[in-house]
């Protein structure tokens, strides 16, 4: 054990925190500390590197043991570039490098005594230098630089000129390279594109220290985590697993906790049913009775109800339906100054399609989504909305937003004809009651801008929705309730997002924008990682030789096709090809699903049958048996031909 919370309980005011919380870390795991926003998971945080002071309890930190800590946000105003940052980070290993370099040196002027010590003060120093792997420090640092983000001509910027995204990178590349015992991550995996979270994956579970991190990335926390502590209403839980082993354990838990109350209610009501009828009876035997069973209950100990977690419930419903083309893009480019963003992209979105933008971070997306809803302005080229097609737009910056209007003014200034009921009520499924509407905009935090543009998205009725990273600030528990209504949705999605399991829930189409172009891929994130590395050889090369195709031509390959595999050497379907092939895939995948229920339904009634023969009452009963057995009989039968179609669809 590396490191133990014990009992630590935390108030601010009448706002409790935690009560009591007790969790411990062991060396090289990593673990998870998760909750709703507002649960108190960066305050935990801070009350273990003592940033925050405890009310009572105490944080354990084995005897020897370092920790680092990335916080949310990093304000770095010193002057050294972004390289000078992080090689600050391995000091203490250069500076060793530096006095091998100056040894050596002295050496060549030494003999006798005095060159035996020094020799040995050197092949001491140097077996150290070797042990911290000192000849790697350059290349590690470079690879760390590399891995977050940050390309070789970014390494002499100053970090004091960084955005704050770029500076949370920084830092937290510096905190790596300084190889803590444990390592606390406030929301590592924010302002990293989908590259650089993949390899600060691989970097944490190659770790040979402890990991104890706040994510809302569920893909990221099922990739890396093998506990989580969940802060829920004040009390800490450790569940062993990652994400969806938690998810799927709590569920359980809170099922089983709710059916342990509702027996225990159920039971009370007959008890106190009983003592009231026995007092009725109005005899000293049937009051005495009564009495017992009055004694019973107050020994009792009450459970109390599993609380229901507050959640956004909210609809996407279109005012009207669209045309089939919803969007045309033809010959698109984009430029800010010698940054070539993309050029001469073409692609089409069709009715009810859900499309994913991603792509490295600075390559365009966001300059896409504002071009399409004319808030930017394309160098050349030209895009085409479809016949009724009416946008919802949702800005990852809430520009949308207006400062100084309050939450309700934002509404009812927008939608005049909504009633104050109609308005209060729409807020309060996004978690805005009382006082709380009349906040100003400019007051709120990141999480609660989302709810209010993502209330304002709901009221639009809209039948295309574009939406720049609608899950930024959301908690887990929010993000569920978007991708389902976004899967209700009977409307087009067009969106960008690094949020990878948002992705592979919501998306149909995935468009990656990478060295300027567009690649299309007709499936959801999973199928994008199968097939990246060929399709972006094939579409996308880094040098191409003449013009880069389009992502609404050759690019396209959807998931499941026998094109699929034909994709690197440049074959194609046209539009309505694909669309059929799609169609038969989708039949094909709902044929299977019915057989395998069909084939579970069957299986399940026989091995009730097989329980009912058991029993004397049926056994004895030649009749019944009879039966019985001819129905098993036809099942198999059915069954038979069943196993033989499924094996059909299934290849």
């Amino acid at each position: 054990m590396v490191l133990a919370c014990h009992n630590i309980k935390k108030s601010f005011g009448d706002h409790l925190i935690v009560r009591e919380g007790s969790f411990h870390i062991e060396d090289r795991e990593k673990a998870a500390l998760v909750g709703v926003n507002g649960a108190g998971k960066s305050t935990v945080l801070k009350m273990i590197v003592g940033e925050e002071p405890l009310d009572s309890g105490e944080v354990i930190l084995a005897k020897g043991k370092t920790i680092g800590y990335l916080a949310q946000h990093q304000d770095l105003l010193s002057d050294a570039t972004i390289y000078e940052e992080l090689r600050s980070a391995r000091a203490d290993i250069l500076e060793m490098e530096q006095k091998l370099r100056s040894i050596e040196k002295e050496l060549k002027s030494l003999s006798g005594d005095a060159l035996s010590s020094r020799l040995e003060t050197y092949n001491r120093l140097q077996s150290e230098f070797e042990a911290r792997n000192g000849y790697a420090c350059e290349s590690e640092i470079t690879g760390v630089l590399k891995g977050l983000g940050f390309t070789e001509n970014e390494f002499s910027k100053k970090t004091k000129t960084l955005s704050g995204g770029q500076k949370t990178r920084v830092a937290l590349g510096k905190l790596l390279l300084t190889d803590p015992d444990i390592l606390l991550l406030d929301e590592p995996t924010n302002h990293l594109d989908l590259n650089s979270i993949a390899w600060l994956e691989t970097y944490l579970g190659n770790y040979q220290g402890a990991v104890f991190i706040v994510s809302h990335d569920r893909f990221f926390l099922n990739r890396v985590v093998t506990k989580v502590v969940e802060i829920e209403n004040g009390t800490i839980r450790m569940y062993m697993g990652n994400y969806q082993a938690y998810s799927e354990k709590k569920q359980q838990i809170r099922d089983a906790r709710l059916k342990e109350y509702f027996n225990q209610q159920r039971e009370i009501r007959h008890q106190q049913a009983v003592i009231e009828k026995l007092r009725s009876f109005n005899r000293e035997k049937s009051i005495r009775r009564a009495e017992s069973r009055e004694k019973m209950l107050e020994k009792m100990t009450p459970l109390e109800k599993p609380q229901e977690t507050q959640e956004i419930h909210f609809t996407l419903e279109p005012s009207c339906v669209s045309g089939n083309d919803v969007l045309s893009v033809e010959g698109l480019s984009k430029s800010f100054g010698s940054l070539e963003l993309f050029r001469d992209v073409h692609f089409e979105i069709r009715r009810g399609e859900h499309v994913a933008v991603i792509g490295d971070n600075g390559t365009g997306k966001t300059t896409l989504l504002k071009i399409l809803n004319q808030a930017e302005h394309a160098d050349s080229g030209s895009f085409t909305l479809g016949a009724k097609v009416r946008i919802g737009y949702y800005d990852q910056e809430y520009h949308v937003l207006h400062d100084d209007k309050t939450i309700f003014e934002e509404i009812s200034d927008d939608y005049p004809a909504l009633t104050n009921t109609q308005i209060r009520n729409t807020l309060a499924a996004f978690q805005f009651t009382g006082d709380e509407v009349f906040q100003k905009i400019h007051t709120l935090s990141g999480g609660e801008k989302g709810r209010v543009s993502l209330a304002k998205l709901m009221l639009s009725e809209a039948n295309f929705l574009i939406l720049d990273e609608p899950t930024n600030h959301l908690d887990i528990a929010s993000k569920e309730i978007l991708e389902e209504a976004l899967n209700n949705y009977s409307g087009t999605v067009l969106y960008v997002s690094h949020d990878r399991y948002f992705i592979n829930r919501t998306a149909t189409r995935i468009l990656e924008l990478v060295n300027r172009t567009f690649v299309n891929y007709i499936g959801n994130y999973d199928y994008y990682l199968e097939k990246k590395e060929e399709l972006t050889r094939s579409y996308a090369p880094e040098n191409p030789s003449g013009p880069l195709p389009a992502a609404g031509s050759s690019g396209e390959i959807s998931s499941g096709s026998d094109s699929a595999d034909s994709a690197a050497s440049g074959s194609k379907l046209s539009w309505q090809e694909q669309k059929e092939q799609q169609a038969k895939d989708r039949k094909r995948k709902n044929d299977l699903k019915k057989t395998e229920e069909e084939i579970a339904r069957l299986e399940e009634r026989n091995a009730a049958i097989d329980r009912e023969l058991t029993s004397e009452e049926v056994y004895s009963n030649s009749v019944k048996c009879q039966e019985l057995a001819n129905e098993r009989s036809q099942n198999e039968s059915r069954l038979e031909e069943l196993y033989e179609l499924w094996g059909s669809l299934a290849e």
